[in-house]
C-alpha cells in the first residue's frame, strides 16, 4: 500500500477512535461507540501490517479471526462480577506489549544493516519510555487483578516510606534510560530498567486497598495509553501515537473524576491508604441497641404504599449478581404506579461504571440510572431508599465527623430519605473500615439478607399482596 493511503487509513481510524469516545460517554451510545472504536482499530491493525509487509493477508485475517474468537469466549465466559478483573489484564497487557514491541524495536535497530539508517537517539529514548511505564503497568495490574480477584488480600497495607523507595527507584529506571540513550548498543541498560520498573509497579500497587482500586484501574489504564503512545514513536507509528494519547488523556480525566468523587488526591490514593481514625467511634457505641431487623414481608409492606423509590446499588449486589432480580423489583413497582430510580455513585464497586454496567446489562432503561448530583437535591421527597450492599458511599459520616478516613468524600444522601431499607448480610464496615452511623438510624430498616435473595423475597411478597 501506497503511503497516502496508509496515512488516510490512519487518519480514518484516529477519527473512528475519537467519535466511539465521545460515544462511550453516554449509555445509551456506549454500544455503538465501542463497535466504532474496534473498527477503528482493525483498520489501524490491517494497514499498519500491510504498509510494513511483514505478514501476508492470510496471516494477518488468521490473527484476526484468533484475536476475536479468545475475545468472543472471554465476553461470553467472564461472568459481569469479574469484568473489572478483566479490565485490569486487559490494560496489563496493553502494557506488557508495549514494553516488549520496543525492546524488540531496539534489538532491530542495533543490527548493523540497519543501524545507520535509524535515529537511535529518539529509539532509544522512546524505548525508554515505553519500557518504563509498559513495565509498571503490567506488573501494576496484576497486582490489582490478584486483589480483586482475591488470591492476595485486597486490604490497605500501610507500609512506612514506601513512597521514597518507589521514588528512588524510578529515578534509577529514569537514569538508566539516559544511559540507553547514550549508549544504545547496550541492551542490558533497557532490559535493566524494565525489571526496576517493574518492581516499582508491584510495590505501587500492593499497598493499595479496594476501596481505592477503581481509581487505580483508571490510571493504569491511562499508563496503557501512554506506554502505547511512546512505542508509537519507536516505531514511527501516527495511529499508535494518536490512540496512546487519547486513552492516555481519557484514563487520566477518569482518574481526576474518581478522586473527586472520593475527596482523596491522586497523590493521596497511590501513597496514603484509608485508615480508620483511632479516636472514631466504635461499632458497639454507634449500632448498640439501635439497629432495627426486618422481613421481606415487612419491607414488601413498606414498598406498597411508596409513590417514589430509589434503589442504591454497591458491590453486594455485584458480588451477588442481584441485577436481575433488582430490575424485577423495578417493574414490579412501576407496575403498581410507583416512581423508581437508581442512584449511581461514581466509586461505587470495583471498576468506574461498575453498576452502570451490571444494571444495563439486566436492561435497567438508561434514563432511570441517575448521578449523585441528580439524585442528591431529591432525597429528602424520597419515600422509600433501598441500599443493596452498598456501604461507604453512603456514610453520613462523611459530612458530619472531620475525623473520618473519609470526611468530605461525596455521598449519596440517602438518610435524608423518609425510610431507608438496607439489604446487607451484616454490619461488617466497608473498605474505609469504619461503621455506618446510617445502620441505625430510625428510619433505617436493616434486611440482613444476601442481595439477591433479599429482593427476590421482597419481590415474592410484593407480588403476594
Amino acid at each position: 500500500m501506497g503511503e497516502a493511503w496508509i496515512n488516510l487509513a490512519y487518519l480514518l481510524a484516529a477519527v473512528l477512535f475519537i467519535v466511539g469516545l465521545k460515544g462511550l460517554a453516554h449509555p445509551r451510545t456506549a454500544v455503538r461507540g465501542n463497535q466504532l472504536g474496534a473498527l477503528g482499530m482493525l483498520i489501524a491493525v490491517v494497514a499498519t501490517l500491510a504498509h510494513r509487509q511483514i505478514l501476508s493477508f492470510e496471516l494477518i485475517i488468521a490473527g484476526i479471526v484468533v484475536g476475536a474468537l479468545v475475545g468472543a469466549v472471554l465476553a461470553l465466559k467472564v461472568p459481569m462480577t469479574a469484568m473489572p478483573q478483566m479490565v485490569a489484564l486487559l490494560n496489563g497487557f496493553g502494557g506488557g506489549a508495549s514494553a516488549l514491541v520496543a525492546g524488540a524495536s531496539l534489538v532491530e535497530a542495533n543490527l548493523p544493516e540497519v543501524r545507520a539508517s535509524v535515529p537511535m537517539l529518539q529509539l532509544s529514548l522512546a524505548s525508554a519510555a515505553s519500557g518504563i511505564i509498559g513495565a509498571v503497568t503490567f506488573w501494576g495490574s496484576l497486582v490489582a487483578f490478584a486483589k480483586l480477584q482475591g488470591i492476595v488480600g485486597d486490604n490497605p497495607i500501610p507500609i512506612r516510606s514506601l513512597h521514597y523507595f518507589n521514588g528512588l527507584l524510578l529515578l534509577v529506571a529514569i537514569g538508566l534510560g539516559v544511559m540507553l540513550a547514550l549508549e544504545p548498543s547496550q541492551m542490558g541498560y533497557y532490559w535493566a530498567l524494565v525489571a526496576v520498573a517493574s518492581v516499582v509497579g508491584l510495590l505501587l500497587v500492593f499497598p493499595i486497598g479496594g476501596a481505592d482500586m477503581p481509581v487505580v484501574i483508571a490510571l493504569l489504564n491511562s499508563y496503557s495509553g501512554l506506554a502505547a503512545s511512546a512505542t508509537g514513536f519507536v516505531l514511527n507509528n501516527n495511529a499508535l501515537i494518536i490512540t496512546g494519547s487519547l486513552v492516555g488523556a481519557s484514563g487520566i480525566i477518569l482518574t481526576t473524576i474518581m478522586c473527586r468523587a472520593m475527596n482523596r488526591s491522586l497523590r493521596n490514593v497511590l501513597f496514603g491508604v484509608w485508615v480508620p481514625a483511632e479516636a472514631g467511634p466504635k461499632a458497639e457505641e454507634v449500632y448498640g441497641g439501635r439497629v432495627k431487623a426486618t422481613s421481606p414481608e415487612e419491607v414488601a409492606m413498606l414498598l406498597e404504599g411508596a409513590r417514589y423509590v430509589v434503589i442504591v446499588p454497591g458491590y453486594g449486589m455485584a458480588v451477588s449478581q442481584a441485577q436481575h432480580a433488582v430490575r424485577d423489583l423495578m417493574q414490579a413497582l412501576e407496575a403498581q404506579g410507583t416512581r423508581v430510580e437508581f442512584a449511581i455513585h461514581p466509586v461505587a464497586g470495583r471498576m468506574p461504571g461498575h453498576m452502570n454496567v451490571l444494571l444495563a446489562e439486566a436492561d435497567v432503561p438508561y434514563d432511570k440510572l441517575k448521578e449523585m448530583d441528580e439524585i442528591n437535591p431529591r432525597f429528602e421527597q424520597v419515600d422509600v431508599a433501598i441500599v443493596i450492599g452498598a456501604n461507604d458511599v453512603v456514610n453520613p459520616l462523611a459530612r458530619t465527623d472531620p475525623n473520618s478516613p473519609i470526611a468530605g468524600m461525596p455521598i449519596l444522601d440517602v438518610d435524608k430519605a423518609k425510610s431507608v431499607v438496607v439489604i446487607k448480610r451484616s454490619l461488617s464496615p466497608g473498605f474505609a473500615g469504619i461503621p455506618n452511623p446510617l445502620f441505625a438510624m430510625d428510619n433505617t430498616l436493616m434486611l440482613f439478607m444476601d442481595a439477591r435473595q433479599g429482593v427476590q423475597e421482597i419481590l415474592a411478597a410484593l407480588k403476594a399482596k
